[in-house]
């Protein structure tokens, strides 16, 4: 699929503490590695600027579309958008979905971005691969993050 990319994990924690990781901002920013500038909050713009080492010139900017406790936090955003002079304010965005499910030893965590069918063709290609990467690396940070805390 061209315009679909999905990454299930298991988290070996409650739901609630797993979608602590997701829907607070400040957890959030610690295993994705962005700075927010204020809670989440539905129908609302989140703001802020990345912290992963080599991409600190990234501005995040993301619409938040759902927040669903223990069960959906789903945002808007321009994927790949890491060119600083580059304004992607026109282009379509793709919609990210956490799912959260219950397992009998934790959560499972269904993350989809769908949308890139829509993206301008030029950059279209890169924006898939880098973020399928980038899901792949993210849902590994998440699990390691938030099982690290169901401990504590």
């Amino acid at each position: 699929m061209t315009d679909t990319i999905t990454k299930t994990t298991h988290v070996k924690a409650p739901i609630e503490r797993v979608w602590r990781a997701i829907s607070d901002h400040k957890e959030f920013g610690q295993w994705f590695k962005v700075a927010l500038d204020r809670p989440f909050q539905a129908g609302q713009t989140s703001t802020g600027k990345m912290t992963h080492p080599g991409y600190e010139h990234v501005a995040w900017n993301a619409q938040i579309e759902a927040i669903e406790p223990n069960r959906r936090f789903a945002l808007r955003w321009h994927p790949f958008a890491i060119e600083p002079d580059v304004d992607y304010s026109n282009e379509p965005t793709t919609l990210v979905e956490f799912l959260l499910e219950p397992e009998a030893d934790g959560t499972r965590v269904t993350i989809t971005e769908t949308g890139f069918d829509r993206l301008p063709e030029a950059r279209r290609e890169n924006a898939l691969r880098s973020n399928t990467q980038g899901w792949a690396a993210q849902a590994v940070n998440l699990r390691e993050y938030a099982e690290a805390r169901a401990e504590a």
